[in-house]
């Protein structure tokens, strides 16, 4: 049985801790948790087959993402489950604004728009790695202990995600854009939102 994960790096990485009070809005919202936890499995592995459709040359992008999307589903699959357990609805919910706006950082031409995305990959699966492991000890014992059973996988998909873009770029046009990303990433988690997501920033309320 392996021991439990060290997301100290991760930590490390990203420009700012979730805030206190979005893990306290999400204790107030559980339901939504799931709902939204759901959509961001399908968003991330649909993100991972499009890069694969656009990039058919990079081999190694191919065999990471190809892993990394069937571990999404494999997650959603287990959310939902969770969800039906709970009889809880799955609504149609609005996206927070937190990756789209993230890519809109990123760069129109190749291969800078290749490493952007991947870097901004990267950003999102540690910050969901780092909200994982902030939340898992809160929440009732089952979620937390689901939430807890997903930090190894979000920290490895992090790291290939990383290791990719540093194939694909430099690795000074790697530093220069994760502080451009980063930096972005920090002011959509620390500024206020008036609706809860997984990757919402602070309630409104609280600023």
């Amino acid at each position: 049985m392996s021991g439990p994960v060290d997301i100290t790096p991760i930590q490390a990485f990203l420009a700012c801790p979730t805030p206190r009070a979005w893990v306290q809005w999400a204790l107030q919202h559980t339901d939504t948790l799931l709902i939204d936890h759901a959509n961001c499995e399908k968003k991330a592995a649909s993100t991972a087959l499009n890069l694969m459709y656009r990039y058919v040359d990079h081999y190694q992008l191919l065999n990471k993402l190809s892993r990394l999307a069937r571990e999404e589903l494999r997650h959603f699959e287990q959310v939902i489950g969770i969800m039906k357990a709970r009889g809880v609805a799955y609504p149609q919910l609005s996206a927070s604004r937190y990756a789209g706006a993230l890519r809109q950082q990123a760069r129109s031409h190749e291969p800078g728009r290749l490493v952007d995305t991947l870097l901004i990959g990267a950003i999102i699966e540690a910050r969901s790695c780092e909200r994982f492991a902030a939340l898992a000890p809160e929440l009732d014992a089952e979620l937390g202990a689901f939430y807890s059973s997903l930090l190894k996988s979000e920290a490895r998909h992090f790291r290939d995600y990383l290791r990719l873009a540093e194939e694909v770029g430099s690795k000074e046009e790697v530093a220069e854009r994760l502080t451009v990303l980063l930096e972005c990433e920090r002011g959509l988690v620390e500024d206020a939102d008036v609706e809860f997501r997984f990757h919402s920033g602070v309630p409104a309320s609280s600023k």
